[in-house]
């Protein structure tokens, strides 16, 4: 009321402004917001919960990692929500499992969310998923193919598949793999392109190494693979690890790109003033967040959308990857 009056409007014409400002001549809309700025008035979230029957407020479980993928995903997440209006609240996970997750579902609950998005990368997730209250609108983000809930994620398989095809297309015979650790969709995902492009092709099939997403575990693995004289190329499964197999690769003596090709997988910022500038694929997690997020709109207005929504990644060629040596 003290806004209108300030205005020189009505309250109802205030509401609209705050909620649904397009329908308010641009006139109008500036003055009433300039009576909000002077007054300094803010929505009381309590009343407008009583009369919308909503909070305001949306969850999301993830795991408590500071991995450049899911911590990106969660930021624009989080940053989609905020720009519609929506406050976020987060259940940091150790694991995700179904009692830990139904554990976080629940302290999320209790802040009476209007939906969640749980960003499930692990296999281990997907029981959990499976028991989401049916009446929670939620939606999942890296899950499974067997997904109860909509799903939006990066197609990893893709991506592999462009990587791998790459570095055949430089001439070499085989490419070989250090991939990221077990229960991790988006490593075995990274595998299952690798390995579809090199049977196809009539390539050998070398043996996977895994490591756990670490530059530490990447040096490890480097160490072993600079010792393999048919080495020519490798693939390795994040940009992290990738870091760890150059320089294992540059203490024993093997050359990037002129004796060995490296490329990695999610164009982390780091990744073109790596040395080499590093071949990798480019994950768009802004795409996946908003897509996460018009995802969970869609449920909380009753809509049913589409069952998976996979986001395209885009190969980055650098100086890392060459043909192969003569």
């Amino acid at each position: 009321m003290d806004v209108a009056v300030l205005a020189g409007v009505s309250a109802m014409t205030v509401s609209r402004v705050l909620n649904d400002p397009d329908r308010v001549r641009a006139e109008t809309r500036a003055r009433v917001l300039a009576a909000v700025r002077e007054l300094d008035y803010r929505p009381n979230q309590a009343a407008r919960q009583l009369v919308t029957g909503r909070s305001g407020v949306l969850g999301v479980v993830s795991i408590d990692t500071t991995l450049y993928g899911p911590a990106t995903t969660l930021y624009y997440i989080e940053q989609a929500a905020r720009n519609a209006g929506y406050n976020v609240s987060i259940a940091s996970l150790s694991s995700l499992n179904r009692r830990s997750m139904e554990e976080g579902v629940q302290r999320l609950r209790a802040q009476a969310v209007d939906g969640v998005i749980i960003v499930a990368p692990h296999e281990s997730a997907s029981e959990g998923l499976r028991h989401l209250p049916p009446e929670l609108p939620a939606v999942a983000v890296d899950a499974g193919d067997d997904t109860p809930v909509p799903v939006a994620k990066v197609d990893q398989r893709a991506g592999a598949v462009r990587v791998t095809r790459h570095l055949l297309s430089l001439g070499h015979r085989t490419v070989w793999h250090v991939a990221g650790p077990a229960d991790w969709l988006d490593a075995d995902g990274r595998i299952e392109g690798w390995r579809g492009v090199l049977e196809e092709a009539g390539r050998p099939v070398p043996d996977v190494v895994r490591g756990d997403w670490s530059s530490r575990s990447g040096y490890r693995l480097g160490r072993g693979l600079a010792e393999e004289p048919e080495l020519t190329a490798v693939f390795v499964a994040n940009d992290q690890m990738a870091l760890g197999v150059l320089r294992a690769l540059r203490e024993a003596g093997r050359r990037v790109p002129e004796d060995v090709s490296v490329a990695g997988f999610d164009d982390i910022p780091e990744s073109a003033y790596y040395w080499p500038p590093l071949t990798t694929v480019r994950q768009d997690f802004g795409e996946v967040g908003r897509l996460a997020f018009h995802m969970l709109l869609d449920r909380m207005a009753g809509a049913d959308p589409e069952g998976r929504r996979l986001v395209e990644p885009e190969l980055v060629v650098r100086e890392s990857t060459g043909a192969v040596p003569g």
